[in-house]
C-alpha cells in the first residue's frame, strides 16, 4: 500500500496503472514529432530487456499516419526487437547473478520478479523454443522471456529463430494492417483513441496477470 499527500490510500495495483499511463502518453507522444522512427527503434530494443511499455503503442500510429511506410516501420521494429532480446539473453547467461537481487529490487513493478522468472524457468524445461515464440508474438512480458532464457542457458540459435519469428510476425501484422486500412480505419481511431489506449495498456497488464496465474 502507498499513501499520499491527501493521507488516503491507494493500492499498488492502481500506481502501477497510472505509471504506466503516463508511460504510455509520453511514448506515444513520439508519433507527432520528427523522431518518430529513432524512438520506435530504441524502444523497441529497450523493451526487449527492461522498458515495460512495448513498442506497438508507437508502431500502430507511425504505419497510420504514413501508410506507403508500413514495411520500413515494422522492419524496423522487428531488428530492434530481437537486438534487445540478444541483450536480454546476455544480461541472463553472463551478468544475472551480479545483478539480479537489484533487478529483482527495482525493476519489479515491469514484471521482472522472483515469481516470474521462476514459472518462465520451469516452462523453459517443458517447452523451450515455443515459450520464446508466445512471448514474442503474445502480450506476455517478452523481457522477462529474454533474461530468463539467458538464465536457463536455452539454445540460442533456437533462441534467436524464435525471437525472429515471431516478432517480425506479430510487428509487421500490427503495421500492415495499418498500412493496409489505415485510411478507412483511421476516422474510427482518431474518434475513440482514448478508450483504444486504455484497452491497450488493460492488455499490458493482462500479460502480466497471465503469468501470475499460471502455474
Amino acid at each position: 500500500m502507498n499513501r499520499v499527500a491527501d493521507g488516503s490510500v491507494q493500492t499498488n495495483s492502481v500506481v502501477w496503472w497510472h505509471w504506466h499511463r503516463r508511460l504510455y502518453d509520453w511514448v506515444i507522444h513520439f508519433a507527432n514529432t520528427p523522431y518518430g522512427v529513432t524512438a520506435l527503434f530504441i524502444l523497441s530494443f529497450a523493451e526487449s530487456s527492461f522498458f515495460p511499455i512495448p513498442p506497438d503503442v508507437l508502431l500502430a500510429p507511425l504505419a497510420l499516419g504514413s501508410p506507403r511506410r508500413w514495411v520500413r516501420f515494422a522492419l524496423a521494429c522487428s531488428i530492434a526487437s530481437v537486438l534487445g532480446g540478444i541483450l536480454g539473453y546476455g544480461i541472463g547467461a553472463f551478468l544475472w547473478e551480479g545483478i539480479g537481487g537489484w533487478v529483482f529490487a527495482h525493476l519489479g513493478s515491469v514484471g521482472l520478479t522472483p515469481e516470474n522468472f521462476a514459472k518462465f524457468q520451469g516452462w523453459y524445461a517443458k517447452y523451450d523454443f515455443w515459450v520464446v515464440f508466445t512471448c514474442g508474438f503474445t502480450p506476455l512480458p517478452y523481457k522477462v522471456c529474454t533474461i530468463s532464457a539467458g538464465i536457463a542457458g536455452i539454445s540460442f540459435p533456437g533462441f534467436i529463430v524464435a525471437s525472429v519469428l515471431s516478432r517480425s510476425a506479430r510487428f509487421f501484422m500490427v503495421a500492415g494492417l495499418m498500412g493496409w486500412k489505415g485510411e478507412a480505419i483511421r476516422p474510427v481511431i482518431e474518434k475513440y483513441f482514448n478508450w483504444f489506449s486504455l484497452a491497450f495498456v488493460a492488455l499490458l497488464i493482462g500479460g502480466f496477470l497471465v503469468i501470475k496465474w499460471l502455474h
